[in-house]
Formats: C-alpha cells, structure tokens, sequence
C-alpha cells in the first residue's frame, strides 16, 4: 500500500498552477504581515522554554498532526502510529521525562492559553482535535517550572501551548493540497479578509485529510476541520476562534513482547480481511476504532487601564462526542434462555448487570458462546453438526460538555530603580462528562462486521460532573539587570459519579492542593546574555477515570505531585542563540494505569479495562543544550541535545513493585538517556532545502527494565520550490516534497503499559500551495 499515484501528483499540481497562472501576471506573493516567529531559544524569562521558527514548521508536512511539529524541541519525544497523527490510541508524548500516553497524562495542553480539557483516550482531546496544522502559528513549550498562569490540570512536567495564527492585514486566498504514501490526501483552504475599517479582520478555513494504515492497508482514516478566527482591535481588544472536528481513525495495536516485535517488524497483528471466524475476527482492523467530533469557541478580551494596569478575560465552550469501537469475540449471555433460541440475537434488551450474576466469581466475566444451531440455539461448535459463529460488536460512548472562563490582571508600576509588576488570575471550569458503553449483535460473521443498530445489553451508563476552580498571584520586580519573582497557586477540583442505572453507589471525590510556590530569578550581565533559575510545585487533580471503579480504589490512591528545579544561561544576537539548562524533578505518588489482563487471559467484560494505582515516584536530573545559527545568508542551522537521568523511587510496598515490576532505581520506562536533533535548512532564491535528523537512545519498555527498545535515529527530508522558477506567473505557488524517516529505520516507537507501537515506516507527502 506504498504506491503513490503519480496521476494524482499531475492534478494537484496542474490544478494550482492554473489557479496561481490565473492571478495577473503582476501579483505580488501574498505578503505575510505577521512578526516572525518566536526564536528557538525562547521568550527571556525566568524559567525555560522554546518554541518552533518558521524553519522548523515548515520541515513538516501539512498532513502532519499537531503535536508532531514539536519532535525537534529540546527534552520533548513524540511517537505516533503514522506520519499523519492518525491514532489517539497509540500517540505518546513526553517532556523531560514526563509523559503523556495510554496509562497517565502528565503534560499540560492549551489552545491559544486555554484548556483542552484533558489528554486522556477517553474523554479527553489532544491538540489536533482542536487547530490544523495550516493555522498554527507557532508551538511553545514551557517545560518544568512553566508559567504561573497556565491553565491545566496536567501540567507536573509542563505545557505545550498551540498558538493559532492571526489573520492577515491583506486579503488572501490559500489553497492547497497534498497526496502520498498509503493512499494519503488531504486539501485545505483559508480565506483572511484582511483589515475591515482599519480595527478588524479574520479568517475562514476547511481542511480534509485521509489515509489507510502503512501495515496491510485496510483503514479508511479521515479528518475534517472547519476553523475561523477574527481580531478587532479597538480599546477593548476582542480575539474569537472556533473550530469543529470530526475524526475517525483505525488504531495501531501494541507489541506485548520483544519476541513478536522480532518476529515481524512490520505488522501489530491487526489484519485487513474478515474470516468469519470470531477468534480470529477480534483483530480485523475496522473495528479497532477511534470517532471523535470536537466543537471548541473561546471569545477573549483585553485593555489597558492608564497604561499602567493590563486586563484580560476570556469565556470558552468545548464539547466533545466520541466512541471507542471493538468486536469481542463473544456474544454476553445476559439473558438465561437455558438451551432454547438466545435472546441476545433476536432483539433481547437489557440494561445494567443482570441480577444472576451476583454469584459469579470476581473476575471471572460471565458464560459465553460461540455459535448458534439454525434454531438460534447455543451449541459446541466442535460438536454441532451445523452452526453460525456469533459475535458482538462493542461500543464505548463518551461525551463531554466545557464551559469556562478565565480572568487576569497586571499592575504595573515604577519606584525609582525598581520596576514592579503584580499580576494575578482566576480560572473556573465547569465539565460534565459521561461515558456508557453498549454490545450489538453483530447481524452475520460470516459477511462482514456490519451490527445490529439496538444494542442487546448496555453494561453501564455514568456521569463525571466536574469543577475546576484555580487562583494565582505573582510578584515580579525588575533592578537593573536583575529580575526576580515569586508567586503562589492553588487548585479546588471538586468530581462526583453519577451512575445512571442506580447500580452502584454515587461518589465524591475533591483534590485540594496545597498552595504551590514558584519563583525565580533572571540576570542580564551582557547584552543579549542572561542567567536564570527557578523552582515550581506543580500538582495534578485526581482524574474522573479513577471514580469507574469502586469507593474502595479512590481511598487509596492520591493526587501526583511534582516538585522542579532548573538553573540555566541563554543568550541571543542576530545570527546566533544558544541555551544550556539544568533540570531535577521530584515526581510523587505517580498513578499508573495497569491494563485487566491475567495469566488467563483478558478479562472483555472490564469496565475501565484496567485500574489504577499510585507507583510511589520518580526523581530525575539532567541538563537541555540548544543552539541556532544563521551563518550566512539562505542557511539556518540548528541543534539540541537533551540528557535525562529518570529512576524509580519505588512504591513503598515490597509486595507491590514485585507484582508490577518495578525496582528502585530501575530507569523510567519510555524515557531515553540521550536525545539530540540536528536540522539544517537552506534557501537559494525559489529553492528550500531542508534536513533534521533526530537521535533517541535505548529507552526501556517495561518497568522491570527486561525489554529494551534500541535506540534510533530519523532522519526528514523537505524540498520546497515556489513557482517562480518556473515562470514569474507561477510566484504565488509553491510545489513541496516531505519524507519522514528518510532512511525507513524499523525501530519501536510509542510506549505505554509496559507495551510498545511500532514507528512510523518512511513516508512521502508531495504537496502544493497557491495564495492569490
């Protein structure tokens, strides 16, 4: 499935030519009145971040997902299952050791500084669900101590926040379309109106993007995304964006060992023709699905006051609608019928667990079948002397309801030597999540997976009400060269469980944290060259994901906690920045995320499919060196090189890391000793070149530290050619070539659960781009 229609190729490009040719022959490029992008090194302040330049957005392709434009920054590792982001289940990402993956969330995401609302697979939404990558302005990173303001319950190890860009001052039209490997395509366009009366201007666009799997080709991966953006720039500076979202994506399955990873590279056991045979049909690909639709609209504001004291505000609404797909290879004996004709294939309902299951045995699931006579009677299909394999069809639904606001004030002020800034901000978030999950009959194996639309049992059914309640103050002063600040910060989060048959007892859970203090101190001895160092206490409220289990799970586990510590000098010119920044990390009470598997096998009745416990802690060091250069003019060069020392603490119960496998002092599992990036880009009139290659070391999959996954290095490739080297018609368009993993190294990618994915193989996109 590696073809690559040169036919397509021929249209695309054809197609845009003609428009770009259709423009007069005088049309000046569209200019971009943006400012140029934050450099790599980051905003001066005094903790560290970094953040993406033109160079290293425009390395990747526009198929690519959001959070993978962010590879190449210092301390960050992303693995997805493909080049395209196409699968929440196996993306992974993690900044200085911690992650964000299937079994715990630790890293803040933000949407031009507002909450995502969570990263988690189910009821949570990453950055792509949000902005298209054609709209992204930039990406910054704040990595360990991060900004007092940040608005996330994520955020122990930092916050990636996707910043979207602003329309233009001129009016401007951008198509633009891409075709390549595995039957990848995608088309997008943006209208910017340009300034209106001299105070406002906005911009529309849609994109369409799809894709099957790289493995065996059965996926019919899609994305659609509609976005606006507007800005009226008066007194009261008014900025809005919306955007809606509608995914579906075939997921990528993991490596259970170093055994079947050796054994065949290049395939996750997932397979793209149906049998007929439900053992066998459990890994047809079409349904290992994920669907998600996300609508998300912030309005903010903001004014200064005798130019001395600075007001903002903001107002969003997120909602969410999703669905996890999968066909167990059991039809649920929910109904007793004894031998006669099964219920549960002739329209039998049933809502809630049965009451005769109270007597079965803790984990043991409850009685299933195989088959059926014609008579729809259960039989032994090694007996039967005819039989129809019977199967279901598994759902699990999740909605999701936002509605926030944040507020935020700065005083400024001058006394003497000393300037003074005193700022402060609130956060409220009111969340509603609900989760239910339902089992079809599926109508026929021996045709296809298609199912019965009225589900024969719907398991259990809960509602997650949530609030988020945060302050903050800082002080910050300014002498000279010196700057100091010190600031405090503090979370509520209040979550109940609703359960909507009645079943179970209704919970309550709160996460209070302590007030949490940060502060630091920035130095500018030299012009261009500052020293800084800070320290923050960063804190994650309990998840709603722990309260699908009983009362007896929250009494147990607590919130987790991160203590950070960096130290560092940056400096800046025009044609060179550096950093170098030490970091350490004490990571407490870390909750992890253990799949329901036995010695027996999986357990296809588990609710959460798994349960949580608190794995006692992490302690990390280790230091981030960054450069960039521009040498001369046309060439752009730069590095980073990240160290990263992560060991487990333990969890404090001998019995405990025996049966999990954790030993003190084993190394973090997911987290590698040493990364390191290189990426050049260089510009000859029409012509971009572009190189990044990207080292990760061996990183262990489990946490017993048994299985290693090797180390890698992969390796970009760009090549961009605007139109006018080929006729000063053609100005406005430009032809570009992006290859991810130039030299298709087979390595393992993505790790999670003691579990690993396998990388993206080599991938090409051709695309081109028409502004008039």
């Amino acid at each position: 499935m590696r073809t690559t229609s040169i036919r397509n190729f021929c249209i695309l490009g054809v197609s845009l030519a003609a428009i770009a040719a259709a423009t007069p022959a005088f049309a000046e490029e569209a200019e971009d009145t943006e400012a140029e992008a934050i450099i790599v090194t980051g905003q001066r302040t005094t903790y560290n971040n970094a953040a993406l330049d033109e160079n290293l957005l425009d390395d990747k392709s526009p198929v690519a997902s959001a959070i993978d434009l962010i590879g190449t920054l210092p301390g960050v590792q992303v693995n997805e299952g493909d080049a395209f982001g196409f699968d929440d289940w196996s993306t992974t990402y993690s900044i200085r050791g911690y992650q964000t993956n299937l079994d715990t969330q630790q890293v803040g995401l933000t949407i031009d500084g507002l909450p995502n609302g969570g990263s988690g697979y189910g009821g949570g939404s990453k950055a792509g669900r949000f902005v298209d990558t054609m709209n992204i302005g930039t990406v910054e990173v704040f990595q360990g101590t991060a900004d007092i303001a940040s608005r996330s319950n994520e955020a122990l190890g930092g916050t990636i926040n996707f910043v979207t860009s602003d329309p233009k001052d001129e009016f401007n039209v951008r198509l633009s379309g891409s075709v390549g490997d595995f039957d990848a395509s995608r088309y997008y366009g943006r209208v910017d109106t340009g300034l209106i009366g001299g105070v406002a201007k906005a911009w529309i666009s849609y994109s369409h993007q799809q894709a099957t799997d790289w493995m065996e080709g059965s996926a019919n991966n899609r994305r659609d995304n509609f976005a606006g953006k507007f800005i009226v720039d008066t007194p009261v500076k008014l900025t809005g964006y919306v955007s809606y979202d509608e995914a579906f994506e075939s997921n990528y399955d993991q490596m259970y060992s170093e055994a079947q990873f050796a054994a065949n590279p290049n395939s996750d056991g997932l397979v793209g023709v149906w049998t007929g045979v439900p053992a066998a049909d459990q890994q047809y690909r079409q349904v290992w699905n994920t669907k998600r639709k996300n609508f998300f609209a912030y309005l903010k504001g903001e004014t200064t006051i005798a130019d001395a004291v600075d007001l903002k505000a903001s107002v969003y609404y997120h909602d969410m609608a999703g669905r996890g797909d999968w066909a167990p290879p059991y039809i649920v004996d929910v109904i007793q019928d004894g031998t006669g004709p099964q219920s549960e294939i002739s329209g039998g309902s049933v809502k809630g667990t049965p009451a005769w299951w109270a007597g079965l045995p803790a984990g043991s699931g409850t009685p299933v079948y195989y088959a059926t006579n014609p008579s729809g009677a259960a039989v032994d299909p090694t007996t039967a002397a005819s039989f129809l394999w019977q199967q279901s069809y598994r759902h699990t639904h999740y909605r999701k309801d936002r509605l926030g606001g944040t507020a935020d004030a700065a005083w400024n002020a001058q006394f003497g030597m000393v300037e003074n800034t005193l700022r402060g901000g609130l956060w409220y978030e009111d969340t509603n999540r609900r989760e239910w999950r339902d089992w079809h009959h599926l109508t026929d194996t021996r045709v296809g997976p298609a199912y019965d639309a009225a589900p024969y049992w719907t398991q259990y059914d809960r509602k997650y009400p949530q609030t988020t309640f945060k302050w903050y103050i800082e002080e910050q002063v300014q002498v000279g060269p010196v700057t100091a600040n010190v600031g405090a910060k503090q979370f509520i989060n209040h979550i109940d469980r609703e359960d909507l048959f009645g079943e179970t007892p209704n919970l309550k859970t709160k996460s209070k944290s302590k007030v949490l203090w940060s502060g630091g101190v920035k130095v500018e001895p030299l012009d261009g060259l500052d020293v800084f160092g800070g320290y923050s206490e960063n804190f994650k409220a309990l998840s709603d994901t722990l309260l699908e289990y009983s009362a007896d799970a929250i009494e147990n586990i607590e919130p987790e906690t991160a203590e950070n510590w960096e130290a560092g000098v940056r400096y800046a010119s025009p044609i060179f920045n550096a950093s170098a920044t030490w970091f350490k990390s004490k990571f407490s009470n870390q909750v992890i995320f253990v799949p329901s598997s036995t010695s027996a096998g999986p357990d296809y009745l588990s609710e959460g499919d798994g349960r949580f416990f608190n794995a006692g802690g992490i302690d990390s060091e280790g230091f981030e060196l960054l450069a960039n250069v521009r040498p001369v003019a046309g060439v752009s060069l730069y590095g980073a090189y990240t160290h990263i020392d992560a060991t487990y603490r333990g969890t404090g119960s001998t019995e405990l890391d025996a049966e999990q496998g954790v030993t003190a002092g084993n190394r973090v599992a997911g987290i590698p000793k040493d990364m390191w990036v290189l990426s050049g880009t260089y510009t000859y009139g029409p012509v971009k070149l572009g190189l990044t290659g990207k080292y990760t070391g061996n990183r262990f999959v489990n946490a017993n530290n048994s299985w290693t996954a090797k180390n890698n290095f992969l390796t970009d490739l760009s090549v961009a050619v605007k139109g006018q080297a080929l006729s000063d018609r053609f100005k406005a368009l430009e032809f570009s070539l992006n290859i991810t993993n130039l030299t298709d190294e087979s390595y393992l990618g993505g790790i999670s659960g003691n579990y690993a994915w396998i990388g993206t193989p080599r991938t090409m996109i051709f695309s081109a781009t028409a502004d008039f």
